[in-house]
């Protein structure tokens, strides 16, 4: 169980609790070699067994801390239209920023000292800048000296510009003013974000909503000097199914402090003058947001019990209206504690659904001001719920008479309620007999777009108020799902194709695109159209059978709404991916698109849909030329038993046709039940995709000599029962790789180092352990004992003592005597991952030096699941480069027995 500490003192509990990593990072290099390395002073063997952090190959770290921040994205348009923000960082967070003070609370990372999530002072922006969105012109926004920027909000009219200053003893609202950049604090009082980290805008530029440390707030608690009491945990009987999440609650005093940093008061402040109007008690507040008008609020609040159990996120909520003066008008929905993941012994056929099921949901405010709209499905027949108390459906006071001739269908109904939220200013405006997914209304209010989902059927439509009960169908498709609110920023995030989804390859092809949006008047996201109010624009990628030659194209569409006709806007070049990702008027005769290939970065353009013109936006650079110029091939490798799949080969710049390469193989398996269920993954590759290039982009490799395959394996399997396959298939992928790239004559077989991170460490490891192909291995973040994950991992569903086998043969830590080559692992100390706790590093360590095996653990402090520090990052590369050169590069020259490293 984690303990609630300062870091400091946490990580002097990490240190002593991971005794037997002082021993284990010995590993790195054996003792004999240690001895020798003082005469050696940089040799490979000397960095690995350094406790400091070390640095890689120059070519290395120009990749690694390229400055890809500096290139412009143009996505977070203004709601008038005219201009993009920027918020720009100075790089890579360094350890510094990592390293202050910050508290856990069953899933939350408190900074304790600023009253703020931690993320707040790790991933502040540096600068905040304002892009003319027709020329590409940028100045800045002025921020106070010492403080980064988060939570940027435009207002309403896109004329003013919220943000949080945080600085390191407090975070504070700051507003700018757009056209000069000149920006001022707001408030005097200091923010709490620890669970609100946005800012919410009145609709008329006036007011911003946000919650501030409490006026009279007590001090912090304080841990008892002695203990009072033993840790108490007990069960009722019930199967609560919880994964195995990173940090949870400890004690009475935890859910204390817990309590003390997440209780904030919500208050309403005048950006011009000043005042600030509190709202309300102090009290636990999730997530606020104001009404247009500034007079109501829509509040969630954390409640209790706190669980020792599951995480924050599952604590009880209720989600409430208030008043003007802080007083609740109506409870919307209470949900309760969740101390279960997955099925409960109270989910059984016949009994009533989950509470969730038949609450108010995806509530918001009108658009046209006045009230709010939420979705609300009925309970079943027998199981009463009261549509505005939300009684419990298992109440005999609210059970229904079932229905002569058999159950009906669970009708789901789109409501509009003003107020005083009573029943009767409560009214339906759209009903289904299927599930909706989400509603998109038009600015006015008179009409909203509806995405439902039945029987594998999506089915996008617009319905009109003054018309009931009629359906004007956008698109039906047959394995797809329908969603709405993607607004012009990102105008493909619902409707349109997923990595395996889509069982109808036919229908996959026939995508119709996703209904576009824009800001609204009062600050919300509403449907797109056209000037006359007739059309609506369909906005999507198109992709096609033939994909290693026909690249995806972008596409807009416009749909007369009563019709159904169809005119095309905008179609993308087939020479280059083109996607449209904001629109500067109602009829789209402007456009700003993205245009980029194998060989052209990214950049923005505004395109003249009439005429064709492109006007370039944004001026952005290749920062890793080293990595775009590399020789990629694609290679389709098949498998002894007939499977197929593609690997993705890079090469250096200069390769040699027919030279042999030492190689790295870094993956991530994936579980299928067929041949077709790959396939369906590889529908979305993109031939005029510009390479893709991070901190951690294991390509790099190639400027060290190396040939790099990556390469997503599949495991198949029956439906539930894939993972039975797994070492069997594991086995058959990679004999299959190394076969077919020895046999095109890139490899060389005798030289190959394998890796991978979280999942694909644990592939790593298991490939280790279960072939004798690799000389060196580079596991990061990984769980290699499925004991520890009893109830379920990745994309297995069945518990240890269903899949009991199963478990046993995919633990590589129930192998580890038979483990070939060199194992170097890695692990963040603060991995917050379900599943992978770095005692699974730590204990296969211990396991590997019992055995005399050469192995290496490196545990980086501060570090989350996919380590981020500039520190982190290099020592990372200095260390696998230098493993994979000892072991996989002059393998040859290793003595046949490592030493051991204990005297």
């Amino acid at each position: 169980m984690p303990f609630l500490l300062p870091c400091p003192r946490r990580r002097a509990l990490v240190a002593s609790a991971s005794l037997p990593i002082a021993l284990a990072l010995a590993l790195a290099a054996p003792a004999r070699a240690q001895k020798e390395s003082a005469k050696n002073e940089g040799s490979p063997r000397e960095l690995l067994a350094k406790e400091s952090y070390v640095k890689p190959p120059a070519e290395i770290e120009r990749l690694v801390t390229a400055p890809r921040q500096n290139n412009r994205t143009l996505s977070n348009q203004s709601p008038d239209r005219k201009h993009f923000l920027e918020l720009r960082s100075d790089g890579l967070p360094s350890v510094q920023s990592f390293g202050k003070p910050h508290y856990y609370f069953g899933g939350l990372q408190v900074d304790y000292r600023a009253n703020r999530a931690r993320i707040l002072t790790t991933r502040g922006a540096s600068s905040l800048e304002i892009v003319d969105a027709t020329t590409g012109r940028a100045h800045a926004v002025e921020l106070p000296p010492g403080a980064t920027a988060s939570g940027a909000q435009w207002s309403p009219d896109g004329t003013q510009l919220a943000f949080i200053a945080n600085f390191d003893d407090a975070s504070r609202l700051y507003v700018a003013d757009v056209s000069s950049g000149k920006s001022h604090q707001a408030a005097a009082a200091p923010l709490l974000a620890t669970l609100v980290t946005e800012l919410g805008w009145t609709a008329d530029g006036r007011g911003v909503l946000t919650v501030l440390i409490p006026e009279s707030r007590k001090p912090v608690p304080q841990r008892p000097a002695i203990e009072t009491g033993p840790l108490v945990r007990m069960t009722d009987g019930h199967k609560d199914k919880t994964r195995t999440y990173a940090s949870l609650l400890r004690d009475p005093y935890e859910r204390e402090m817990m309590e003390y940093y997440v209780t904030g008061q919500l208050a309403l402040v005048d950006v011009a003058s000043g005042a600030v109007k509190r709202i309300g008690a102090p009290a636990m507040i999730f997530a606020a947001d104001p009404s247009p008008d500034g007079k109501l609020f829509h509040v969630t609040l954390l409640q209790k019990p706190f669980s020792y159990i599951v995480q924050y996120t599952n604590f009880p909520q209720s989600e409430q209206i208030w008043g003007a003066d802080g007083k609740m008008l109506v409870e919307l929905a209470k949900r309760p504690l969740r101390e279960s993941d997955g099925p409960t012994d109270d989910q059984t056929p016949g009994a009533p659904p989950a509470r969730g099921d038949t609450l108010r949901r995806s509530v918001g405010w009108l658009p046209s001001g006045g009230g709010i709209h939420f979705l609300r499905q009925e309970p079943p027949p027998n199981r009463g719920v009261s549509p505005d108390t939300g009684d419990d459906p298992r109440s005999p006071a609210n059970a229904t008479a079932a229905p002569a001739g058999g159950s009906a269908r669970q009708k789901d109904r789109l409501y509009q309620w003003l107020a005083p939220f009573d029943s009767a200013s409560q009214k339906v405006l759209v009903e289904s007999d299927n599930r909706i997914n989400s509603v998109l209304f038009s600015d006015d209010g008179r009409m909203v777009f509806v995405a439902e989902n039945g029987n594998g059927v999506g089915h996008a439509y617009a319905a009109y108020f003054d018309e009931p009960g009629k359906r004007y169908t956008i698109w039906r498709l047959r394995g797809l799902t329908a969603s709405l609110g993607a607004g012009a920023r990102s105008p493909f995030a619902g409707g349109g194709p997923r990595r395996g989804t889509g069982a109808d390859s036919l229908t996959f092809y026939q995508a119709a695109g996703d209904v576009m949006s824009r800001r609204g008047r009062a600050g919300s996201q509403v449907a797109l159209l056209s000037p006359d109010g007739k059309s609506a624009y369909l906005a999507g990628i198109r992709y096609y059978r033939n994909w290693q030659q026909q690249a995806p194209r972008g596409f807009v569409d416009r749909i007369d709404i009563r019709s159904g006709q169809k005119t095309s806007v905008f179609q993308g070049a087939s020479d280059v991916f083109e996607t449209v990702t904001a629109t500067l008027d109602d009829d789209l005769s402007r456009l700003v698109v993205v245009r980029e290939s194998p060989t052209m970065v990214p950049d923005s353009y505004l395109r003249d849909t009439r005429s064709g013109q492109l006007t370039r936006l944004t001026s952005n650079k290749d920062y890793t030329p080293e990595f775009t110029s590399a020789v990629r091939k694609r290679i389709t490798v098949t498998r002894p038993d007939g499977y197929h799949f593609v690997l993705n080969l890079t090469l250096p710049a200069d390769y040699k046709e027919g030279t042999r390469l030492p190689g790295m193989f870094w993956f991530y398996p994936y579980e299928y039940t067929d041949q077709a269920a790959y396939e369906r993954t590889l529908r979305t590759e993109n031939i005029n995709r510009f390479p893709q290039a991070g901190p951690r982009t294991i390509e790099y490799l190639v400027t060290q000599g190396y040939a790099v395959a990556n390469f997503d394996p599949p495991i198949v399997g029956a439906q539930g029962r894939m993972n039975d396959n797994y070492v069997s298939d594991l086995q058959n992928n990679l004999f299959a790789v190394i076969d077919e790239l020895d046999r095109q004559g890139y490899i060389d077989r005798t030289r190959l180092g394998i890796g991978g991170h979280s999942y694909g460490a644990f592939s790593t490891v298991n490939a280790m352990v279960h072939t004798p192909y690799f000389k060196a291995g580079i596991a990061g973040d990984g769980m290699y004992n499925r004991s520890l994950t009893p109830t379920g991992f990745q994309n297995e569903r069945r518990d240890f003592w269903e899949g009991q086998k199963t478990y046993l043969e995919m633990s590589p830590f129930l192998s580890a005597d038979k483990l070939t080559g060199a194992l170097l692992m890695y692990h963040s100390l603060e991995d917050q991952n379900t599943g992978t706790d770095p005692i699974s590093s730590i204990r296969m360590m211990h396991a590997l030096q019992g055995l005399g095996k050469t192995a290496a653990l490196y545990m980086y402090p501060y570090e989350d699941h996919g380590p981020a520090t500039r520190e982190t990052l290099l020592d990372q590369w200095a260390r696998w480069t230098a493993w994979l050169d000892i072991y996989v590069k002059n393998a040859s020259k290793q003595p046949a027995k490592v030493a051991s490293a204990l005297p």
